[in-house]
């Protein structure tokens, strides 16, 4: 089964990393393998719809010093680029292909080919406001 790294980012502010083999978009719940549990540690219930945004990622270590390119120059993802201004003022730049207002949310690719995110599901109603680009 595929473990996907994930850094989920709850609405509050609280991050949690970890693996997950079972999130699917349309579902209101997945288990989270936190990193650094003991070994044979029960896996977390993560409810999507308290979440900010669920990080898809490279690595754990990632950059915090590092600041994504907010444009398109170096990278060219398919999808119709989109700007997503959160409710805690952050703002995040990519492109999607499956964004729907009447879904709990929608992957995005990153801008920036740097980025220590390989795509991201974004949490629709911790946004505050989105448009296409």
């Amino acid at each position: 089964m595929i473990q996907n790294k994930i850094v989920v980012r709850y609405q509050d502010g609280k991050l949690i990393k970890g693996q997950t083999s079972d999130f699917l978009p349309a579902k209101p719940t997945f288990h989270l393998s936190v990193l650094g549990a003991q070994p044979g540690s029960p896996s977390q219930e993560v409810k999507v719809a308290e979440l900010k945004a669920i990080f898809f990622v490279k690595d754990f270590k990632g950059d915090r010093e590092y600041e994504e390119a907010k444009d398109f120059s170096a990278n060219k993802p398919a999808g119709r680029k989109i700007q997503v201004i959160f409710k805690d003022g952050e703002t995040f730049v990519g492109a999607t292909q499956g964004y729907d207002p009447h879904r709990q949310g929608f992957f995005v690719i990153p801008a920036d080919a740097k980025s220590n995110n390989e795509r991201s599901f974004i949490i629709a109603s911790a946004t505050q406001k989105i448009s296409f680009i």
